[in-house]
C-alpha cells in the first residue's frame, strides 16, 4: 500500500491508485472498461473486477464522482463539487456545465415532486459540435429548421 498525492489522508493499493489516476488526469467522462483499457497501460496484469472494485471503493470515499444517465454506462468523473452535464444524444459524449442554480428552484422541485430536498442537478441531451457538423454536412436539409 502507499500514500496515494490524489488524496490527503487514506492510503491506497497500487490498484487503486492506478485506476484513480486514470480518471482524475481525463477530461472525459469514462467509462469502467475505458478505464481498465487506460491502468491497464501502467498495471498491465490488472483485472477488470479488480478496477470495477476500485471504482466502487473510490466512489464510496469520495474520491471520484459517478454520472448516469438512463440504461447508459456509469460514467466516472473526477470533479465532485456539484456540478452540471450536456450529453450528446448521439455519441454519448458528456461535458461538464457550471449553471447556477436559481433561487428556490430545489424548493420549488421538491414541493413539486413531495420529495424531500437533497440536491439539484441539470442534463442538456442534444447534439455535440462533431455530431452536429456531421448530420449537417450529411444531409444539409434536414437540419434547417432544427433548434440545434
Amino acid at each position: 500500500m502507499t500514500k496515494s498525492k490524489y488524496t490527503d489522508d487514506l492510503t491506497l493499493t497500487r490498484q487503486r491508485d492506478a485506476v484513480l489516476k486514470v480518471v482524475r488526469s481525463s477530461i472525459r467522462h469514462l467509462t469502467a472498461n475505458e478505464i481498465f483499457d487506460k491502468a491497464k497501460t501502467s498495471l498491465p496484469g490488472i483485472s477488470f473486477a479488480t478496477v470495477y472494485n476500485a471504482l466502487r471503493y473510490l466512489k464510496d470515499h469520495g474520491m471520484l464522482g459517478e454520472v448516469r444517465f438512463g440504461s447508459n454506462a456509469a460514467r466516472f468523473d473526477r470533479r465532485l463539487s456539484r456540478h452540471d452535464h450536456a450529453l450528446c444524444v448521439r455519441c454519448n459524449e458528456i461535458v461538464d456545465l457550471d449553471l447556477p442554480i436559481p433561487e428556490g428552484l430545489l424548493q420549488k422541485a421538491a414541493e413539486h415532486s413531495k420529495f424531500e430536498p437533497g440536491s439539484i442537478e441539470f442534463t442538456l441531451h442534444g447534439l455535440c459540435p462533431k455530431c452536429r457538423k456531421r448530420s449537417s454536412t450529411k444531409n444539409p436539409e434536414s437540419n434547417r429548421n432544427k433548434a440545434w
